[in-house]
């Protein structure tokens, strides 16, 4: 059976060759890992948002599918993400009452002027 040619390391500048079901060469892999997990989510969070909150908002998605914001300015827009009003990190639950269905423009602003995403990790420590 014929293998499949090798391809070069994602890495950038990298040009050592790796088989073809692997992206990054053994030295690389690693920071390449490292890189990834510095902008994710807190470890804390993850936990917050497995399985049970992907069912959680595929529910209510399908009950709720337009953004409430653009249909209070009288636009018809899809709902494609859903916000805690008040997050979960603040002591907000995943009842309906805290959910708001929201397009991803109206999500963005949303955390934005509230700041929380962009927090600095010596605040989120602090807390």
């Amino acid at each position: 059976m014929p293998h499949k040619p090798k391809k070069p390391c994602r890495y950038p500048g990298c040009a050592r060759l790796v088989e073809a079901d692997e992206s990054y060469c053994p030295e690389h892999k690693r920071l390449a890992a490292q890189q990834y997990e510095r902008y994710g989510r807190p470890e804390e969070n993850k936990k917050r948002y497995g399985y049970r909150w992907r069912k959680i908002r595929a529910l209510f998605l399908a009950a709720h599918p337009l953004c409430e914001m653009c249909r209070k300015a009288g636009r018809l827009t899809e709902a494609t993400e859903v916000h805690h009003i008040l997050p979960l990190a603040h002591g907000g639950t995943n009842d309906e009452d805290n959910l708001m269905a929201l397009c991803k423009a109206c999500h963005s602003r949303i955390s934005a002027e509230s700041g929380d995403r962009w927090r600095n990790k010596k605040q989120r420590k602090e807390e």
